[in-house]
């Protein structure tokens, strides 16, 4: 059976993008996101929230030449590979190949997709998130932490969901960002 991911790049004070909308300052250098791609490898599958289709998007062309950096072609070729699902009720089509969209998240869709997929598969968009974390479908949470207080925005986790997590692994970057790696335990 596979697992349901949830990773996210987030502030210190919790949130995945600033007051503003913004999140530039959660780019990756290229340590993290050599790291990062370790990570995603092993990713069959991508569940996505129309924003963050749309933000992911960009690797589908990337403008990248022989002098961009490896870990930036190497992600390229990742994401490319996976299949893609958008949950979005107002996109009318996708622009990325081994993508398809629904019109909403079928929970018992998912638990059939995590128990008939043998590659684990992650979730992005914090709005998405969320209601696969209600519904208990999350069984990791992958956070990396940026040495930054942004002072509000858009939390990366709901205030209306308790979770009991065991950690499975940390680690510090040369940046500050902390990677923290939970495995969800049982309620």
């Amino acid at each position: 059976m596979a697992s349901l991911i949830y990773s996210a790049i987030a502030s210190l004070d919790g949130c995945v993008e600033d007051t503003t909308g913004h999140f530039d300052w959660a780019g990756p250098d290229d340590e993290v996101h050599r790291f990062i791609n370790d990570l995603e490898r092993p990713i069959g599958t991508y569940l996505y929230g129309r924003r963050m289709y749309e933000t992911m998007l960009y690797w589908e062309n990337p403008p990248l030449d022989a002098s961009a950096p490896p870990a930036l072609r190497d992600f390229t070729h990742i994401w490319q590979a996976a299949d893609k699902v958008v949950y979005s009720r107002t996109l009318d089509s996708v622009s990325s190949s081994r993508t398809r969209i629904e019109r909403s998240f079928d929970t018992e869709a998912i638990r059939n997709l995590k128990a008939t997929t043998s590659h684990d598969l992650t979730i992005g968009g914090a709005h998405l998130a969320r209601q696969a974390l209600e519904a208990d479908l999350v069984d990791e949470l992958q956070l990396f932490v940026v040495p930054i207080v942004v002072g509000g925005g858009k939390p990366w986790l709901p205030s209306n969901v308790r979770l009991n997590l065991e950690l499975q692994e940390s680690r510090p970057f040369t940046s500050g960002v902390v990677f923290l790696r939970y495995r969800r335990l049982p309620t």
